[in-house]
């Protein structure tokens, strides 16, 4: 008892580190998954499932051979990760037991030698703090050596989660940061093209900006292509434009 204990909380641990790392949102999941095996004595392999209604996906994996599993329980829209992240409860099965709960996953995961799994919610607030960018899913343990997780286990892989979930959110905060200075950027540079190629338009046309402007908008609505695209074209097919003589 004391070596699990002292095992789970080495994996706590070592999320301080992923914590202050600015590190992709995939990579920490990655990190989270590879962290979780450990925490958990007879934890073979570790799934993390999100769900992005109407679907859900698996975004990191300790194994490839869970994919097969985890999408089982997509497809059939049941098993233990679903349920886990839909009733936000901590879900322990044992294959032996379940095959009329889960019949589609409880004869794939026999097939591959699992014989029980633990899924612990995984629930991460949104990074701008409203409801509708919340991170919902599960995470979930595989074992092909224990015929069934203890209550012991689903405390210690809880523990983790709840901490693995501090380190998943500082990572959705760093990454909707860099995203949005990227749109700001992007944004930045479209203005500059629009305001470029309305100058260069007004030139060639001996018209007024709001008619150079006018004249972006109907080709944009005409090609159906963005303004910013339009805007680069017009700039590019003026610049390969020899001057008249």
């Amino acid at each position: 008892m004391v070596a699990r204990i002292s095992t789970a909380f080495d994996a706590v641990a070592s999320l301080k580190a992923i914590s202050a790392a600015e590190e992709s949102l995939d990579k920490v999941l990655s990190w989270v998954a590879d962290g979780a095996v450990a925490a958990v004595a007879d934890a073979d392999a570790v799934s993390i499932t999100v769900l992005e209604p109407p679907v859900a996906r698996t975004v990191a994996y300790t194994d490839e051979k869970l994919l097969p599993l985890d999408e089982k329980q997509y497809t059939s829209r049941r098993g233990p990760c679903l349920e886990a992240a839909d009733t936000r409860q901590a879900v322990r099965a044992a294959m032996a037991s379940h095959q009329q709960r889960w019949p589609e996953f409880v004869a794939a995961a026999r097939d591959g030698g699992v014989r029980a799994t633990l899924s612990i919610p995984l629930i991460i607030a949104s990074p701008t703090g409203g409801p509708d960018h919340e991170l919902v899913g599960s995470l979930n343990a595989y074992s092909t050596t224990t015929g069934e997780f203890d209550l012991v286990d689903e405390a210690l892989l809880a523990l983790y989660t709840d901490a693995a979930g501090q380190a998943i959110s500082s990572a959705r905060r760093w990454q909707y940061m860099r995203d949005t200075v990227a749109r700001l950027e992007e944004a930045m540079t479209a203005r500059a093209d629009i305001e470029q190629a309305k100058g260069a338009l007004r030139v060639v046309n001996a018209c007024t900006a709001d008619k150079a402007f006018a004249l972006l908008v109907e080709r944009s609505q005409r090609e159906n292509v963005k303004l910013r695209h339009i805007a680069r074209r017009v700039l590019e097919e003026l610049t390969r434009t020899p001057p008249q003589e």
